[in-house]
């Protein structure tokens, strides 16, 4: 609201300073910065008044070391995060951008889910909390609109270079690539970034082709089953994640900066040239967002680090998982989500390991038998005897790591 605010004043008083809210950079340092005073000013009032609700944290005795000193802790404090994320959205954003809308609809819908699985879990005293069969009909709801949207909204385009002969009912331009003049369109692809490939470009319509399909009629299916499996698979992998203090939080930032470089280099024509990597007009204003989710889970961590006086909840927990998948999924990254998101991945993958082995080797010799000496992963360690700060930091690392590797992709071919 902010941005229309300032350009009106700039286009039509001129006054000295306005124009600065055209930049993007800019604007996304005055979201971070926002975000960070809402989370750390307004999240101790929210603290204070759950504490007085009584907002507290049930916690199952797992025989893990300092865990029933956590009961009663405030739980729900993913509104916290939601509030840092939404409000700084709204002020310095572009809200026609169908990049931001689809951000702003997927924290909305998933903060949405989640609140009412912490609400049934707290003032309805039912552990279980909301089922988890309507927890994945909500996420595959999500994924369906945010695929179906990325695959047939004339908004979202990716400018490739052409050949004659050219399409000329589509938007055309040249650019000098060296001293070679390139002609390049803003078309409708289903083209998306492949780690480690000489050319960097994966179409899932070639999925289709490679099954001797002579129609490209489902490669909608192909795209859909490939965004509902990482929406749902990354966003149930942080709320596993968000079961030690800042873990989940802290993962979540690192993640966040290094989306929003690469939403950087893809919506800018000039470095994504250089890079040699896939140009997605309009992009770019993802970076605003991204600079309010990393400020939501800077600030929310000042309160959910070690010892946590609160913890973030469903409510917050599936929503920045489903945000940072649909994130990957618009600027067209999200085949690096099994390295960029490697925490979550492996956090997950070891409660599925655990289950089903437990399940194969109780049927099959009529005890079931453990992987790990607990799910997900951190518990592991935990029961192994590492304080859970140790956990943290080190989970944290090993994030940077992969975060780092992440970016260094874009040239590793």
């Amino acid at each position: 609201m902010l941005y229309y605010l300032f350009n009106y004043l700039n286009h039509n008083f001129n006054i000295p300073g306005t124009g600065v809210f055209q930049y993007i950079t800019f604007r996304t340092a005055m979201a971070v910065i926002t975000s960070l005073f809402i989370t750390t000013v307004y999240g101790r009032r929210l603290i204070d008044y759950l504490h007085k609700k009584q907002v507290g944290e049930t916690v199952r005795n797992l025989g893990l070391e300092g865990q029933m000193q956590k009961q009663g802790t405030p739980t729900m404090g993913g509104i916290i995060i939601l509030m840092g994320i939404l409000i700084p959205t709204l002020l310095f954003a572009k809200l026609e951008n169908i990049y931001v809308i689809l951000m702003v609809v997927t924290t909305v819908w998933l903060g949405a889910i989640g609140f009412l699985d912490d609400y049934i879990k707290v003032f309805k005293k039912n552990k279980e909390g909301l089922a988890g069969r309507f927890k994945i009909v909500g996420q595959v709801g999500l994924a369906l609109i945010i695929g179906w949207t990325m695959y047939f909204n004339p908004n979202i385009v990716t400018r490739q270079e052409v050949k004659l002969p050219v399409k000329y009912d589509l938007p055309v331009s040249y650019h000098m690539r060296g001293n070679k003049e390139v002609l390049t369109q803003d078309v409708k692809s289903t083209k998306t970034t492949m780690p480690f490939y000489k050319n960097n470009e994966f179409d899932y319509a070639k999925v289709i082709k490679f099954m001797g399909a002579k129609t490209d009629h489902y490669s909608l299916l192909v795209y859909m089953i490939f965004v509902i499996g990482i929406i749902t698979f990354i966003s149930n992998g942080a709320n596993l994640t968000d079961g030690i203090d800042g873990l989940a939080t802290g993962t979540s930032a690192i993640i966040g900066v290094t989306l929003a470089i690469l939403a950087y280099v893809s919506g800018n024509t000039v470095i994504a040239d250089y890079l040699n990597i896939m140009y997605i007009p309009d992009s770019g204003e993802l970076v605003v967002f991204a600079g309010a989710f990393v400020g939501a889970c800077v600030g929310f961590l000042w309160y959910n680090s070690y010892p946590a006086q609160v913890f973030m909840g469903d409510t917050g927990s599936l929503a920045i998982g489903g945000i940072i998948a649909a994130f990957a999924i618009m600027i067209r990254k999200e085949l690096m989500i099994p390295l960029l998101c490697g925490i979550f991945v492996i956090e997950n993958f070891s409660v599925i390991i655990q289950v089903s082995w437990f399940k194969y080797t109780r049927k099959r010799f009529g005890e079931g038998r453990r992987v790990f000496l607990m799910s997900p992963l951190h518990h592991h360690f935990q029961k192994r005897g590492f304080h859970e700060a140790k956990i943290v930091t080190r989970f944290w690392i090993i994030g940077i790591i992969l975060a780092v590797v992440t970016i260094i992709t874009l040239k590793l071919r």
